[in-house]
Order: C-alpha cells, then sequence, then structure tokens
C-alpha cells in the first residue's frame, strides 16, 4: 500500500481546505493558524475527532500559532522537514487584496503570503496551493511603490520561480465543483521544476471534475442550487425548540429529524457519516425584531431573488448597508461572507444560521463549529466567531478536487523522473 502525500496547511482557519485534501487521502502533518476560536475547531474535527491521519509532530504545540511567531521559533525545525512534504497549502489573508475592502497595497495582512514564501523556502515541498480572493489577482490603482499598476499574483509568482517552482494560476468557481455558491477564488497551483511536469495543471483539472461531480452522485451540467443545499434547514413544517448550543439563552432552533425532512443529493452528501438520529451543531436561528422581520417580508416578496439590492431598494427600506442579497432558491448563492447580514434566506425573512452557510460552503454536517456565534466592539480584534469561520472557509469540496488532482499528479510520476499525462487525463476520482 503507498503512503499517502503528507501536506501543511498554514492561513488554515477552521479547516476547510485541509477537510478537502484529508478527504481526498492526503495525510496531515500540522496546520497553522492564528485565531484561538478557528483552530479549536479544527483540531477538534480534524485532529481530535480520529477521523484523519494527522502526525502532528512533537515539536509544535497542538495550539494556535501566529505564523511569524511559528518562524521565529521553529525556522531550524522546517529546514529537516525538506523531503517529507509534498504539499504545502494555505490561503493568507486576503483583506489587502479584497475588492470587497479597501484594497490597500500598504496592508499589514499582505505581508503574510511573504511568510508562506518563507515557509516554502525552508520546506521546499514539490507542490503549493495557494487559496484567495479575486483581487489577488488585479493590479494595485492606488499608490503602492513597488506594487503599483502589478498583480500581486505576478509578484508572488516570480518569487516562487526563483524558488524553483512553475506557478499557474487561475479563477475558478466553486460551484464548477459541486460548491453550492458562486465563490470565484484565486487558485494557484506551484510545482518543483525538477518534477519535470510542464502541463498546465488546470487544463488537467477540468478535465477531471466530470469524474469527481460523479463520484459524489452531483449533477455535471448545472450547479447545485440554494435550495436543493439547505431544504431540510427549513423552519417551515418543523418544530421548534430551544437552542441546544451556545451560552446565551432565548434562542430557538429547528427540531431536525433525517428521517422526516426533504432531501437532495447535496444533503445527503453532507450527511454523509452521520447517523439517522444526529443533529448537526449551530442551527440556532437569528432573533430579529418585528420591524426587521416586516423589512425582509417586503424585500422577499418585492425584490429580485438572486441579486443584490440596489442603492434605490437600500434607502426604500432604510438599509445602511451597502450589500444585501436575498437568495434565489433555484440558482447557487452569491459569495458568502464573514458578515452573516448580508444574505437573506429565500423563503424565511431572516438571515441564514451558521449551519445555513455551513451547507452553502460544503462542509458535512459531522463537522462542528465552536467558539461564540457573533462579537462585536473590542472584542472583534481578538475573536474569530463561526460566522467569520465560515465566511472565511475554503469550501471544502473544492479543496477536495484540487487534493484528488494533486494526489494524482503525484501518483503518475514515474520512478525515472517521468510523468504519464495521459494517465492523469484518464484517472479517475
Amino acid at each position: 500500500m503507498s503512503k499517502a502525500p503528507v501536506f501543511i496547511d498554514l492561513f488554515a482557519g477552521c479547516g476547510g481546505l485541509s477537510l478537502g485534501l484529508l478527504q481526498a487521502g492526503w495525510q496531515g502533518l500540522f496546520a497553522i493558524e492564528r485565531s484561538p476560536d478557528a483552530f479549536s475547531t479544527l483540531h477538534h474535527n480534524l485532529v481530535d475527532s480520529g477521523r484523519f491521519d494527522y502526525q502532528w509532530p512533537s515539536w509544535l504545540s497542538e495550539r494556535a500559532h501566529d505564523i511569524e511567531g511559528f518562524l521565529k521559533t521553529h525556522s531550524e525545525r522546517l529546514t529537516e522537514l525538506e523531503g517529507k512534504v509534498d504539499l504545502i497549502a494555505g490561503g493568507p489573508p486576503c483583506q489587502g487584496f479584497s475588492p470587497a475592502g479597501r484594497r490597500d497595497p500598504n496592508d499589514p495582512r499582505n505581508r503574510m503570503a511573504e511568510r508562506y514564501m518563507e515557509v516554502v523556502s525552508l520546506v521546499k515541498p514539490k507542490f503549493l496551493l495557494i487559496e484567495n480572493v479575486r483581487g489577488f489577482n488585479s493590479p494595485f490603482t492606488k499608490s503602492g511603490g513597488a506594487y503599483s499598476g502589478v498583480p500581486y499574483s505576478e509578484i508572488v509568482k516570480e518569487r516562487l520561480d526563483a524558488l524553483g517552482y512553475d506557478a499557474k494560476y487561475e479563477i475558478l468557481k466553486s460551484s464548477d465543483f459541486g460548491v453550492p455558491q458562486l465563490r470565484p477564488r484565486f487558485i494557484l497551483i506551484a510545482v518543483k521544476k525538477n518534477m519535470g511536469i510542464k502541463e498546465d495543471p488546470f487544463v488537467l483539472l477540468k478535465k477531471q471534475r466530470s469524474n469527481f461531480l460523479k463520484s459524489k452522485r452531483l449533477p455535471v451540467a448545472k450547479p447545485v442550487t440554494v435550495r436543493q443545499a439547505i431544504c431540510d434547514l427549513e423552519i417551515s413544517g418543523k418544530k421548534l425548540v430551544a437552542a441546544m448550543d451556545g451560552n446565551i439563552k432565548g434562542f430557538m432552533q429547528i427540531d431536525y429529524d433525517a428521517r422526516a425532512v426533504k432531501s437532495s443529493p447535496f444533503t445527503r452528501l453532507m450527511r454523509k457519516g452521520c447517523g439517522v438520529g444526529f443533529a448537526p451543531n449551530c442551527l440556532r436561528l437569528p432573533r430579529h425584531s418585528s420591524d426587521v422581520v416586516f423589512r425582509f417580508n417586503s424585500i422577499l416578496r418585492d425584490c429580485r431573488k438572486g441579486y443584490t439590492l440596489s442603492k434605490e431598494d437600500r434607502d426604500r427600506y432604510g438599509i445602511k448597508k451597502h450589500a444585501i442579497t436575498p437568495l434565489h432558491p433555484d440558482k447557487p448563492s452569491a459569495t458568502l461572507t464573514t458578515l452573516p447580514d448580508d444574505i437573506l434566506h429565500y423563503s424565511e425573512p431572516r438571515i441564514l444560521t451558521v449551519r445555513e452557510m455551513a451547507r452553502i460552503q460544503s462542509f458535512p454536517d459531522w463537522f462542528a463549529f465552536l467558539g461564540p456565534y457573533t462579537t462585536g466592539g473590542k472584542r472583534r480584534k481578538v475573536t474569530c466567531p463561526r460566522y467569520t469561520q465560515v465566511g472565511n472557509a475554503v469550501p471544502p469540496l473544492l479543496s477536495e478536487a484540487l487534493g484528488l488532482f494533486l494526489a494524482t499528479l503525484l501518483k503518475s510520476k514515474r520512478s525515472s523522473g517521468e510523468y504519464s499525462p495521459l494517465a492523469i487525463e484518464l484517472g479517475s476520482f
């Protein structure tokens, strides 16, 4: 039996990228995440659960780590990993690149991509995988010195070339890989030059897309819709009970019974591995005032579903937010963010629950999110609540497709140093 390929996850968040790689048969070595809340979710589901093969090294404590402190303390240990790690994956913080933000070339969070490459220079894995927002591939228009007029993706590609990697990148739509959400993401795949792989990995990935979706019993010709993803979580026709998790009383949730709810191929995939009587966590419903419920009902009645409200509509309803979108039941969701009130349910006058957002991100029901539901004030800087964890995550189905492809690419490599592109093209997930 061949040994499973090994990966490290940097800026791991709650574990969406790691989960997909683990489900694709990779073995985790360790994950670096600075938020204690997000790390506790990752560790609970992927390390403590016993579901996956994690070989956490004894020299690294199993807790949240800041990447800069991690590098300062463990650089020598990282050099010892050369030849033992097949992939470094990660999604460096994206706020400085995001079109939803200020796109500041001098945002200190942009430096985290530099730290990623510093780890790469020490470990020297065979493959690299970077996920980020589309803005990672857009030039900065503000004065930014060396960044001015240049997409940060090109700067990263140039530096990886100097480190001995051939890097390719594309914007992939998550919905093309079974995720019920458009969520276009910047994906960079880099391969060590001495592996002799010259083909564009994205051409090969797309050739395997159909096999991947068929293996999941998901449609190939059309995307999974929001209703197909969360139809069993609707309030209509269900008993409401006191919320079963969270430390604040007064919230309600549906009394979930998998035997008595609607289902679809996607919901059945998300419930795989769950017993018949198992109910996922994070079902807590929002508590809206009567005025908010009235406003949401008006929006659902009068505004186009699947489209962000116009300024005129926002003014009419007295909404100060820049973006709010009522979901269309028969289309994929708009891109989820860390702000739960950006999205309205397609038929019920409320925002989504954490579990509904998790479904739209393609997290399985057994995956439990830990920490506070929301936060505010000074706590915003030190906590990463559940809604934020989900909104920041890489969709596990997308990362699983990428992981299966990279594992196939690695397996196709012959001992002579050659590889078979035909085997990759014909390979089945």
